[in-house]
């Protein structure tokens, strides 16, 4: 079963069953000890993107979003034995041809690490997906607040919601990420693990 560390603001590390690791929009907290496999950048605010902390195995594939989005086209991936979705993703802080989420899937379960967004227009079709796990900011500054959210994460329909990205400070903003009204919200503190 794959395990997931949040490290904080939007920072998560995935380890696969197998010993895959994944790293998406590193730059809080700790827990970059472990030699990534694949790295994912959702868009290139520094708060998103710094790759200097993650040490990387020779054959690390890294897959920013200008990668993911190339040509005007959201591309999909497979690389050792993950499935990765590219999907829209932005706000008025945030250009939609410069920003995206992922969804992946990794050990029977997938995961959508929704980015710095509001509200898209393809969140409504990923209810039938009935995805596992959706993470989604909720500061109400750069991205979209609890109570939009919140709304999000019901057309969504995921079998667990975390909030993410709780404050413009980076720290952890507990009341902030409590506000999130949904099924299955999970709360989760930076540097806390839990299993996927």
């Amino acid at each position: 079963m794959a395990k997931l560390l949040f490290q904080g603001h939007a920072s998560c590390r995935i380890t696969t069953h197998s010993g895959t690791v994944i790293y998406i929009d590193p730059f809080a907290g700790e827990g970059y000890d472990l030699p990534a496999d694949l790295v994912l950048i959702t868009h290139e605010h520094e708060d998103h993107n710094d790759l200097g902390k993650v040490p990387q195995r020779p054959d690390c594939t890294v897959i920013r979003s200008t990668d993911a989005l190339a040509g005007g086209q959201y591309h999909n991936f497979d690389i050792h034995g993950v499935h990765i979705q590219t999907v829209p993703a932005g706000n008025r802080n945030h250009n939609p041809k410069e920003c995206v989420g992922y969804i992946l899937t990794v050990d029977g379960v997938t995961l959508y690490h929704a980015g710095d967004t509001s509200t898209m227009p393809h969140m409504v079709v990923l209810a039938p997906r009935k995805l596992d796990w959706v993470l989604l900011p909720v500061d109400g500054v750069y991205n979209m607040d609890p109570a939009e959210a919140s709304t999000c994460a019901r057309r969504i329909g995921g079998k667990h919601t975390i909030p993410i990205h709780t404050d413009p400070s980076y720290a952890y903003n507990h009341t902030q990420a409590n506000r999130l009204d949904c099924p299955g919200k999970v709360l989760l503190e930076h540097g806390q693990a839990i299993e996927l």
